[in-house]
Order: C-alpha cells, then structure tokens, then sequence
C-alpha cells in the first residue's frame, strides 16, 4: 500500500492515501527508519523498504502491512 511518511511537530508520521488514515509513528524498528518495521498509534504495523538513511521526508513509499504475529499463530 502507498504511505507518505513525514516530519511533523511530534516526531514522524504516516498517512495512507487509500484509507484516509494519519497516525503518529510510535515505534521504529530500526533507527534509519528504512527496511524495518514501524508501528503506529492505532497499532498498525508497516514494513518499510530499504532506502538510504538521508531520504528527505515527506515520502511517499509502498509499505506492507504486517499481521499481528499472536493472530498468525492462531490461524497456523
């Protein structure tokens, strides 16, 4: 899915087009932000791809989403 990822005055965020949906970034997998997962506020989690770390924001970029793990494990 398409997400414009960007500075705002509270840190990052993430804002999905299709869903009209803005959320806060609460977590970060990785420090360089890019190839790791985020988490969101309304606890989305997103894959990012691996771009260089000096990547000017706002971005836009095409995420995954990641299922809850506890939930695949009840399925599996």
């Amino acid at each position: 899915m398409k997400v414009t990822i960007r500075r705002s005055g509270s840190g990052l965020s993430a804002y999905v087009p299709k869903k009209d949906l803005e959320e806060p970034i609460v977590k970060v997998e990785n420090e360089g932000l890019w190839g790791g997962f985020v988490v969101l506020r309304n606890g989305w989690r997103l894959l990012l791809p691996d771009l260089p770390e000096d990547t000017r924001l706002p971005v836009t970029v095409e995420a995954r989403k990641i299922v809850n793990d506890a939930a695949q494990e009840e399925t599996s």
